[in-house]
């Protein structure tokens, strides 16, 4: 059987995927159900970037589960002195059960992928961060049911979340409205391939009007830190207000991956009302990873 990954979410089938999130949202109900399905299985966990939420997430899941993870930085492993990724790809793949990589260049973890013969997943890089729209799809269907038919307005950077959106979009069968200023959008041949169900606006109102769900990002991500001054001004009128909110539908929802920036890309009250679920999609990224632990690690 060959080696399935988790790089984007376009590595699974639609219905994988739903499996996967109704998974998850049994595991949440009833943690019964974990028997330890992963007992004796170890999870490696490569971080080039810094992590609250992923790392403490993954490690979380396994330990329910019944496995174990070990984190490994570049500072602490031979990559960090220039051991090859392929070399270190085939190693660490002879010796734990599933690898979970967050860094900068996707395609870095592309050619990791290519040399493990177990499953590799995405914990972030700097085009798609796959696990976090696990989480997002859990959270919607959890208060709103299933997303296909909605439409889902996404405000801020067309940056790896945005463009994560792009393929749930695909994945869900959801129609996406992206509000970004010129020069901030997502992959041109990722909008032309996803044109019948994703377009791009400026004006964040017109995003907005009429979706089930708003979503954003801060302006600067990892790694943007010293843009971050030139980001705030372009990305004046972006910022997700109560005002804003009140176009969406009268039971839309707010998310955000987080950490947050209160007053910049979401004021507090948008951020802290009745209709923001941004600490149930932060608890989901422990329940939807250990659902997805669970499928990956029985599919190669």
């Amino acid at each position: 059987m060959a080696t399935r990954h988790f790089l984007t979410l376009l590595d699974l089938s639609p219905a994988e995927l739903r499996d996967i999130i109704h998974r998850a949202i049994a595991l949440k109900k009833s943690p019964a159900l974990r028997e330890e399905t992963l007992k004796n299985k170890t999870l490696a966990m490569i971080f080039e970037k810094s992590s609250t939420r992923t790392r403490v997430s993954f490690e979380v899941a396994m330990n329910q589960l019944g496995g174990s993870a070990l984190f490994l930085s570049p500072a602490d492993t031979q990559l960090g002195r220039g051991e090859s990724i392929e070399d270190s790809a085939k190693v660490l793949s002879r010796m734990v059960d599933v690898i979970t990589i967050r860094t900068f260049e996707h395609a870095k973890l592309e050619l990791f992928a290519r040399h493990s013969s177990v499953p590799v997943i995405n914990s972030l890089t700097d085009d798609f961060h796959p696990c976090q729209l696990l989480a997002d799809m859990q959270t919607f269907f959890e208060h709103r049911g299933d997303i296909k038919g909605h439409t889902v307005a996404w405000v801020g950077d067309g940056h790896n979340m945005c463009q994560s959106y792009i393929n749930a979009a695909r994945q869900f069968d959801f129609e996406l409205v992206i509000a970004c200023p010129e020069g901030f959008d997502p992959d041109d041949h990722m909008l032309q391939a996803n044109k019948d169900r994703v377009r791009i606006v400026r004006d964040p109102a017109t995003a907005i009007a009429g979706a089930s769900l708003v979503a954003t990002d801060v302006w600067a991500s990892m790694g943007q830190e010293e843009e971050r001054r030139l980001r705030i001004q372009k990305f004046t009128g972006y910022e997700v207000t109560t005002e804003l909110m009140a176009l969406a539908k009268s039971d839309a929802l707010f998310m955000h991956c987080l950490p947050a920036h209160r007053g910049e890309e979401v004021s507090a009250d948008v951020l802290d009302a009745k209709d923001s679920v941004v600490w149930d999609e932060a608890e989901n990224r422990l329940h939807a990873q250990k659902a997805l632990l669970e499928f990956i690690c029985t599919k190669h």
